[in-house]
């Protein structure tokens, strides 16, 4: 097939490499590949869900016979453009979430694309684009594109006086994760630590987005056989998510009460829903696991750290609404409060046990 040529008979690249197209969507005819792999990359990843919605932002807007209606028209264009960035960005996001970093990248790459566009190159509101691309390129193991993406980001934040502290704790974040892929393990501290300076600037040193940071830090301390740094971490990280749920799950058992109290004529009361995001709960769950596994095959049990962490769990899949997990790490952190000399949380873990049997009626 002869290569693809634009609106105007000029030569398109890739949609994925910018090599020469030989291929163009069919449905919207506004996309070129370069290979039928490429395109089915792209389809699986972000294509299939923006196909209809590119054909409005690539065709050239009409006359229009006043400014107030020209307005209006790029009005109507640069939403359509933020409209893909975000859901570009949520596709990016989610993909890598379910462990399939490699599928993230053509939906990173449209985020990116279309960020410029908005945007403008050099704006700090291209960097989340960035951002997202060189985490899903360095779970892909593309380290060198990793490093590409991670340094545009880098340069813009730093042309940026005024940007934001939650953007500059992700670059260190993700520097310190390429740093940590790349084996480097003494400049992955270092931007970690600074990712957690930045992050309890701007949430505050026990918030849920600081205890992501401490997380990372410790992956660091545990590939250097610093287990006593290690233990520490991760019992910061399990206190402050124990902490947060906690007051979540307290928020909800206030919700049902008050819904089992009210009269069966009084108006809907929408049920209260648990703050985190999709993204914050994954992260959370990977964690809180990856501690698990760490507290029960240590050669030193600490049976209360280990019963924090299922409790913490066990009301993460509660609020999740994953009944079966939250069931089982209940049952098991109950009975291991049990065993301990102060059994303080032993109230906690049975009043949630016993909402975890109720069954809500807005469970998964």
């Amino acid at each position: 097939m002869a290569a693809a040529a634009g609106p105007r008979g000029g030569r398109r690249g890739c949609e994925l490499c910018g090599a020469a197209a030989r291929r163009c969507c069919a449905r919207c005819a506004r996309v070129y590949y370069c290979d039928v792999d490429h395109q089915k990359a792209d389809w699986v990843s972000i294509h299939e869900r923006i196909c209809q919605l590119l054909i409005p932002i690539h065709t050239p807007l009409p006359f229009f016979s006043s400014e107030k209606e020209r307005k209006h028209g790029m009005e109507q264009l640069l939403n359509r453009q933020k409209h893909i960035i975000d859901l570009a960005y949520s596709t990016a996001q989610k993909f890598i979430l379910e462990g399939k970093p490699g599928n993230a990248i053509p939906a990173g790459l449209q985020a990116l694309r279309f960020s410029i566009r908005v945007y403008g190159s050099y704006s700090v509101d291209v960097v989340p684009a960035y951002l997202i691309l060189a985490e899903a390129c360095i779970g892909a193991d593309c380290l060198m594109q990793a490093t590409t993406y991670l340094s545009q980001a880098q340069w813009v934040v730093l042309k940026t006086p005024d940007c934001s502290l939650a953007i500059q704790h992700k670059l260190h974040r993700d520097l310190g994760l390429l740093y940590a892929a790349k084996g480097n393990l003494e400049q992955a501290a270092y931007h970690l630590a600074n990712d957690i300076y930045l992050a309890s600037c701007a949430f505050g040193p026990r918030a849920i987005q600081t205890a992501g940071e401490y997380f990372h830090m410790a992956d660091i301390f545990l590939r250097q056989n610093k287990m006593d740094v290690v233990n520490s971490l991760y019992a910061e990280v399990t206190a402050i998510w124990h902490a947060f749920l906690m007051k979540s799950v307290q928020t909800q058992e206030q919700i049902l009460k008050s819904q089992a109290e009210a009269s069966p004529f009084d108006e809907d009361r929408e049920v209260g829903k648990d703050h985190l995001t999709e993204a914050q709960q994954a992260e959370a769950i990977q964690a809180l696991n990856a501690i698990l596994d760490f507290r029960e095959q240590a050669p030193k049990q600490q049976r209360d750290e280990t019963a924090k962490v299922l409790h913490s769990l066990a009301m993460l899949y509660y609020m999740s609404m994953d009944l079966s997990k939250a069931q089982e790490a209940g049952v098991k952190a109950f009975e291991l409060v049990k065993q301990l000399p102060q059994q303080d949380s032993l109230e906690a873990v049975d009043r949630l046990l016993k909402l975890i049997k109720s069954k809500p009626f807005y469970e998964k």
